[in-house]
């Protein structure tokens, strides 16, 4: 691919990566629930769930996915009921003023907020299609398995790498604080965006 052809597929995926949505909710929960930690957890099992759905995509076996209607829509409903459960909790929870990272921390466990991060990625098969939809303007005939594989990393990076990001800055001693103060009326936003978009997908 020509150095221009790699650009435009990073400009791509770093618009994807950067679009708020249920992944920008899920981070920053585990991340005032938790901490900086918790929130990167989630960060880096969330790139994981997009790096294996690029990686599949890359190999040709996403066509499976998207060529059978039936598996597709109990992936698509079971990645609703996961966001719904998840914008359930958030409306639900009793959060309240802590400043310690340890206390505050006991309310997520790091595999609780690895799980979270993965299953955001992981049940949404419309990753796969749109995976599908840009890989399919990259790659041609003289494509190598190398360059395809090469695709998927820096699509895994991009969210990856935003996600910490969003981790790092929100979880700073001088910011965390803050959010914490302000947790139940974030987790109220982050627990109404995450029951939005289960509804969409239930929708449509």
């Amino acid at each position: 691919m020509s150095v221009s052809s790699w650009l435009s597929l990073l400009a791509v995926c770093l618009l994807g990566a950067v679009s708020p949505g249920p992944s920008l909710a899920a981070v920053m929960k585990s991340t005032i629930q938790g901490s900086r930690l918790h929130g990167m957890v989630t960060a880096v099992s969330h790139a994981a769930g997009i790096g294996l759905y690029a990686f599949l995509v890359a190999a040709g076996i996403a066509v499976v996915i998207t060529e059978t209607p039936w598996l597709f829509k109990i992936m698509t409903w079971g990645g609703a009921a996961y966001l719904a459960w998840l914008g359930y909790k958030s409306l639900t929870s009793s959060s309240s003023p802590v400043t310690g990272d340890q206390n505050n921390a006991q309310h997520l466990s790091l595999p609780q907020a690895a799980l979270d991060g993965f299953l955001i990625s992981f049940l949404n098969p419309k990753i796969a299609v749109f995976f599908l939809a840009l890989f399919s303007q990259f790659v041609t005939r003289e494509s190598t398995l190398n360059t395809q594989l090469l695709m998927a990393l820096l699509a895994t990076l991009c969210d990856g790498l935003w996600y910490l990001l969003i981790a790092a800055v929100a979880g700073h001693g001088s910011i965390l604080p803050v959010l914490r103060r302000k947790a139940l009326l974030i987790n109220r936003i982050c627990g109404v965006l995450l029951l939005a978009v289960a509804l969409r997908i239930l929708m449509f």
